[in-house]
């Protein structure tokens, strides 16, 4: 090798990406299970994702409370003897709650999956709810919750979404401490039963597999009562609010305000969704963007503003999200419009459009990486209905959209008119 010469620089759209092939399998229950085999060290993660998100609850915090206290107690262990033996075998064994689903997941050494199966199946089978545990839970709950209340940004995502969704929407809804006091043992018990004991599960496991993985997890869950997920929820209608423009004052001392700027979109099933990604990463969606350079590196208003759209499964929304001092808030949102036009009035230029194709094939490159991540696009894609058509597609749409089809897009979906628009200080 000659030091002395510079390496020839590709750009990330120059490369040629491919997505790992999973590989499938169904346990004697018909539950499916998605596996990528990779990866150079002795590890493994094994993650069940249930429907038993809030889409689900009757009674609110229902599905968070249950996901969270799987870990808690069964019949013959105790939570710290649970999280004793976890710890012996070198595992962490962790609940996560959102809005369509639950999961547990399970990351340990692939010698050890033998011996911590069936701690995971104790675990969604055998779980027993205490009244001590569920107190310790409300308390704890309520407690967070309170110190929560006093933060602006904590707050407006709170009430943003239910202006977008409408606050009985699964999306919108949030919680107060009347519903942690409302909570009862009861109605967490016939929630397990309903959406984890009987509930339709599928399972995602990567890292360096073991040969004989289908037998180690029939043997652990393939006995169980549970079904093959259908990704089919029941519709629940939006009730967006009237009101376009909310100014909140949530603390008289406070010295900055929350700005949230949202409006209903797709989800990925609409045409336009890939090409949106683009738009927003020029917009805001990236360190570069519109929104960085001018109200952050211009302006001095914000460390930091970004924009989005929500990753769920139904109805979504494009957000605009940040904090700025309280006497420059409507400031911002001025300039947020006023980049918003931009994009209307003059399309991108060919060197910022170079930028931000790089920028998403490097991020895509990133999330290829490990078997983890690439399950993780694998889960995202096969529990939103897509297949890997839908990974190339995007891959395309990121090296071929023209700057006069984003200017189209902003045009479409950047008008000021659509969105709320929220201020909490």
């Amino acid at each position: 090798m000659n030091r002395k010469l510079a390496p020839n620089i590709k750009d990330a759209i120059e490369f040629n990406l491919q997505l790992k092939p999973y590989q499938k399998f169904t346990l004697d229950n018909a539950v499916p299970v998605y596996t990528i085999d990779a990866g150079a060290q002795e590890v493994v993660q094994v993650e069940l994702v249930f429907y038993a998100g809030n889409w689900f609850e009757q009674q609110k915090n229902t599905a968070a409370a249950t996901n969270y206290l799987l870990k808690n107690g069964t019949t013959n262990k105790t939570a710290f003897q649970l999280n004793e033996e976890f710890e012996y075998y070198g595992a962490y064994c962790n609940r996560s709650c959102y809005n369509e689903t639950a999961v547990v997941s399970l990351s340990a050494l692939t010698k050890q999956l033998p011996a911590i199966l069936p701690l995971v199946r104790e675990l969604i089978t055998d779980s027993v709810f205490s009244e001590p545990e569920l107190d310790i839970y409300k308390q704890n709950s309520k407690q967070r919750l309170k110190v929560n209340l006093q933060k602006s940004d904590f707050v407006a995502a709170r009430l943003i979404d239910a202006q977008v969704y409408g606050a009985a929407h699964p999306y919108g809804k949030y919680t107060n401490p009347e519903d942690m006091d409302a909570l009862q043992s009861s109605d967490i018990k016939d929630f397990f039963k309903q959406y984890y004991l009987h509930g339709q599960c599928v399972v995602f496991v990567s890292g360096k597999l073991p040969i004989n993985l289908e037998e180690q997890l029939n043997n652990a869950f393939g006995d169980l009562s549970l079904k093959p997920f259908n990704n089919q929820l029941k519709t629940i209608s939006q009730s967006p609010a009237i009101q376009k423009k909310y100014r909140i004052q949530n603390d008289v001392n406070g010295v900055q305000g929350s700005i949230r700027i949202a409006r209903p979109f797709f989800n990925r099933q609409h045409p336009d969704f890939m090409k949106v990604m683009v738009l927003n990463t020029v917009f805001g969606g990236f360190f570069g963007s519109r929104l960085m350079s001018n109200i952050r590196e211009d302006k001095g208003y914000t460390y930091g503003i970004h924009s989005y759209v929500q990753n769920h499964i139904h109805e979504s929304a494009w957000l605009i999200s940040t904090e700025a001092g309280k006497d420059v808030c409507e400031a911002t949102i001025e300039e947020v419009y006023k980049e918003m036009k931009l994009l209307r009035d003059k399309p991108v230029d060919e060197e910022e459009l170079l930028l931000v194709r790089n920028y998403l094939i490097g991020t895509i490159l990133g999330d290829l990486d490990g078997p983890f991540h690439i399950m993780g696009r694998w889960k995202n894609l096969i529990l939103n209905n897509l297949t890997d058509d839908y990974f190339y597609r995007s891959i395309e749409t990121i090296k071929t959209i023209s700057a006069e089809e984003l200017r189209e897009l902003s045009k479409k979906y950047l008008n000021p008119e659509e969105f709320y628009e929220l201020v909490v200080i």
